[in-house]
């Protein structure tokens, strides 16, 4: 499926004749970490299905659908749900949420997920604030023609997730005495979980943490000059780090677990924006 500015556009004004005013925060949630989305304020809510050319999110953990509210003074839209390159979606439809974010004026993107521990130095449940990832789902979603009204053809990725929106997470952790850990993030194809030799291949890379989301996110968001900041939930220990196998339900309770953390570390991030 080629999707193209036109189709961005139709569902952008979709979803601009919907709310009452244009939101320049986005958050995108990851699996079980749905809650924040019921903390906005004044909140509207626009299920997926009715916006056009939006893919469905059929992944349990995610909601999908489109709030948009306000939340510490701010006017934020919340995407509680996104597609994942494993259900079968070509990348460019996977990052067609993000990109309608960026058509209504989103100026700073926060990209949630739940993701595996690589590093043997973080525990279950720990929040770590992405510094960079590795792209191993095997393409990119900026594959094919270029339009220039998204973006260069060549988009520069030194500094994908913001030093800048980085630090004010490290600070608001510390101000919350929340525990956060920095590190790499390595995206994979899924939805098979990985092996332990691919664990340790990936550590040897340098990863600290393990998903099958969040990059081509990232990258469209650069592409369009949005800042981006990206926080892992470590809802499990990725696979040969402990003696058990791995399934979805343990990264649901996990995020639940860490649920309040989670969100007041978001919440404070806002605030500072």
């Amino acid at each position: 499926m080629s999707v193209t500015f036109d189709d961005i556009q139709r569902a952008a004004d979709l979803v601009r004749s919907r709310i009452p005013g244009l939101p320049t925060i986005g958050v995108v949630l990851g699996s079980g970490l749905g809650a924040f989305a019921g903390r906005l304020e004044h909140g509207v809510a626009i299920p997926y299905d009715e916006i056009p050319g939006w893919p469905p999110s059929r992944i349990v953990g995610h909601e999908g659908r489109l709030v948009v509210g306000t939340r510490c003074g701010r006017t934020v839209v919340v995407l509680s749900g996104r597609a994942h390159y494993y259900e079968g979606h070509d990348l460019q439809t996977v990052v067609f949420g993000p990109r309608v974010l960026g058509l209504l004026g989103v100026k700073t993107l926060v990209l949630t997920n739940a993701a595996g521990g690589i590093n043997t130095g973080f525990a279950q449940g720990a929040l770590m604030v992405i510094d960079d990832h590795i792209n191993f789902l095997g393409s990119n979603p900026l594959v094919g023609p270029n339009d220039d009204r998204f973006g260069p053809r060549f988009p520069d990725m030194s500094a994908v997730y913001s030093p800048r929106l980085r630090a004010i997470a490290h600070q608001v952790a510390a101000e919350l005495t929340i525990p956060v850990a920095h590190g790499v993030y390595v995206a994979v194809h899924g939805p098979s979980y990985e092996t332990p030799a691919e664990i340790r291949a990936f550590r040897t890379l340098g990863a600290d943490a393990v998903g099958m989301s969040t990059v081509p996110e990232a990258i469209v968001a650069r592409h369009m000059g949005v800042e981006v900041l990206g926080i892992s939930c470590i809802t499990n220990m990725a696979a040969g780090v402990l003696p058990a196998p791995l399934n979805h339900e343990e990264v649901m309770e996990t995020a639940r677990r860490v649920g309040g953390q989670f969100i007041g570390l978001l919440e404070g991030i806002i605030a500072r924006l």
